[in-house]
């Protein structure tokens, strides 16, 4: 079965550049993708795009019809389509035996997938059918502040809670910047607390506390360094995607396949009812 990359992240972190980055390098080293772009707001999709959400929803007519701003429109277009999702899990299972990871980009609007039901639609949709990986990228030079770190941190935690997949937290744009002090503050409380007393805000008591919740996320969390504009990291993302791979298998799978079977006989149950009712 194809590994399937679902990559979020926060605006302006390169998510888009380390997709085209990431296709870029699967190419290279001869495997197959099969790459999606979920963003309707897009100008233009830098890498070739198998399934494309523009092509089934339109994002002007959809903030036209519908009174919206921007963001209430990208949020509109994922829960049209999501509604139509179905039809895209079958295309990649139509071309599972030919690919070997499916990729897909996501809109800048995060919440799409930490809060919006139409992430979840989406995430559930594949997750029960392949294996699935959330690829949270961050961006290290903005991590450098503590607190904004300590934000990303907290995002990708709604995520993994959210979806219930495996996450791997990509810091990019380690060409800026050296991701070896975010690492560092996921082991040790103190040197996070060190440089959180330089920058003395009211987040600071704050991400003091979350930093303490969170010990036990970063314990199981897998984390790496890239650059989406060098390439540098990605030729080891290959054995981070295959340990989420078994990591979905060992932890996940079951639990998924379990509240499916609960879908189903609830459905089931359901239509019993309601044909008593016929009779």
């Amino acid at each position: 079965m194809p590994i399937v990359l679902i990559v979020l992240g926060m605006a302006g972190s390169g998510k888009t550049t380390f997709v085209q980055r990431l296709v870029s390098q699967m190419s290279m080293e001869g495997k197959r993708t099969y790459n999606v772009n979920l963003d309707p707001a897009v100008l233009e999709v830098k890498f070739p795009a198998s399934i494309d959400i523009r092509d089934s929803v339109k994002y002007k007519n959809i903030m036209k019809s519908y009174k919206l701003g921007p963001n209430g429109a990208i949020l509109t277009c994922l829960n049209i389509f999501a509604a139509q999702f179905d039809q895209v899990v079958k295309l990649i299972e139509a071309k599972k035996d030919d690919i070997d990871y499916v990729i897909i980009d996501t809109p800048g609007q995060i919440e799409a997938f930490s809060q919006s039901a139409s992430g979840q639609i989406i995430t559930d949709s594949l997750a029960c059918t392949f294996p699935c990986i959330n690829l949270y990228i961050a961006d290290t030079v903005r991590c450098e502040n503590p607190n904004t770190f300590m934000s990303n941190m907290f995002y990708a935690l709604s995520i993994l809670y959210k979806s219930k997949i495996p996450l791997l937290i990509c810091f990019n744009k380690i060409d800026v910047l050296d991701h070896s002090f975010a690492l560092e503050w996921m082991k040790d409380f103190e040197q996070f607390d060190q440089n959180l007393s330089k920058v003395d805000t009211y987040l600071s008591s704050l991400s003091r506390s979350l930093s303490l919740v969170l010990e036990e996320f970063y314990k199981n969390i897998e984390a790496c360094g890239v650059s989406a504009g060098t390439g540098k990291g990605f030729d080891k993302l290959e054995l981070k995607f295959e340990k989420c791979k078994q990591e979905y298998y060992d932890v996940f799978y079951l639990e998924i396949q379990k509240k499916l079977k609960e879908k189903q006989d609830g459905q089931g149950v359901a239509m019993s009812a309601f044909e008593d009712q016929l009779k």
